[in-house]
């Protein structure tokens, strides 16, 4: 274990599932690098591993919804732990088209879409600087413990070919 490993091991926040729509193709992934980053303008970035397929439709889409997670581990092991390549992950969740085209999860306990503001590089993940355009919350969804976090997650096994699926 490194310096900065000691430090990250220590923090626990919510976890996301970005999808995206471009071209006729859908993709959504869990991801662990996310949060506001400004008040005014409002803003929120979301950081996608290059290796993965959300990533690729993401980087030719103008819009992308963010999602928190429920309690449960359900829709967590099945965006972080199989490839969008191998698998058609919304052919096992409920959904809706969202604004573009973008699936919005239907047992999401809140969400938001972000027209894409800006891209950053930042090594091997990719940030997308959102601004919030339309947002949703399912009815009951109440206290920020209905969501799933980081150390909720950390026994997903990454699903996508360079192993990095919840940003770990």
């Amino acid at each position: 274990m490194n310096a900065f490993d000691s430090f990250t091991e220590l923090l626990d926040y919510p976890v996301y599932v970005v999808t995206a729509a471009s071209e006729g193709r859908r993709a959504g992934c869990l991801v662990g690098f996310a949060g506001q980053c400004s008040i005014t303008p409002p803003r929120f970035v979301v950081w996608l591993s290059k290796a993965n397929r959300t990533y690729r439709v993401a980087a030719a889409s103008d819009l992308l919804a963010v999602h928190l997670l429920p309690r449960r581990h359900e829709l967590a092991e099945l965006f972080g732990g199989h490839s969008g390549d191998r698998t058609d992950k919304f052919a096992s969740v409920a959904w809706t088209p969202g604004p573009g085209g973008v699936p919005i999860l239907t047992d999401a306990p809140a969400w938001f879409t972000g027209r894409v503001h800006a891209r950053t590089d930042g090594g091997d993940h990719v940030g997308f600087l959102l601004d919030p355009q339309s947002a949703g919350r399912r009815p009951g969804a109440h206290e920020p413990t209905d969501v799933l976090s980081y150390q909720d997650v950390a026994d997903i096994q990454a699903g996508h070919p360079a192993g990095e699926g919840s940003g770990r």
